[in-house]
């Protein structure tokens, strides 16, 4: 029950802390970074590192990774607007060929949103360029079919949980989201590495 009540608490105080510096950024700077810092302190929970300081972790993920969440972040939005727009402009168009092709474009427009749920993660696990971080969130949802799966559920779960008690989005729903998600990214994340371990030739 200590337990619990703990997970509880730090949950709250970590969503608490999203909208704080979603704020401060002024939103439209403040929601990736911070975004990018729950992440990182979430990370350190599945991870069993529950003995660093919340908000020193966050404030640091959140100072280092500013810029970098903020390009990641905006570049992504847009990309995923623009799909958006053509999956509406082509469903409306008179061309029959364009009606087809909906079809395909909405299943890239999945998979695009599937593997955009791995690019935080991706950037806290990862200390690589943010091509690569995007590149990489592509290749791990794709090889990692179960671990998605599961993220899937995960966020459905979330999701149906925020929309019944909708009160609590203020005290938990960015952590939910963050664990939800970062709990099988981590699974894939390991996944992936044990592969490469064993691609590596064995000294005699």
């Amino acid at each position: 029950m200590n337990k619990v009540l703990e997970w509880f608490t730090n949950l709250v105080y970590l969503n608490v802390l999203w909208v704080i510096f979603c704020i401060l950024g002024l939103g439209i700077f403040g929601v990736f970074p911070a975004i990018a810092a729950t992440f990182s302190v979430t990370h350190n929970w599945l991870t069993k590192r529950t003995d660093v300081p919340i908000f020193k972790t966050f404030w640091f993920t959140y100072k280092k990774q500013f810029i970098r969440s903020n390009l990641l972040g905006y570049l992504l939005l847009i990309i995923g607007l623009i799909l958006y727009i053509d999956i509406l402009v082509f469903n409306s168009s008179t061309n029959a060929i364009l009606n087809l092709l909906t079809i395909p474009l909405i299943a890239f427009f999945f998979v695009y949103i599937m593997a955009m749920f791995y690019v935080f993660p991706a950037l806290i696990y990862y200390d690589i360029k943010l091509f690569h971080v995007v590149k990489n969130a592509f290749f791990v949802m794709i090889l990692n079919p179960l671990p998605t799966i599961f993220m899937l559920v995960g966020i459905l779960v979330v999701s149906s949980f925020v929309f019944q008690f909708q009160a609590l989005i203020p005290i938990l729903g960015m952590s939910l989201f963050s664990v939800a998600i970062m709990m099988p990214a981590l699974r894939a994340f390991e996944m992936i590495n044990k592969k490469q371990e064993n691609k590596v030739p064995k000294s005699i």
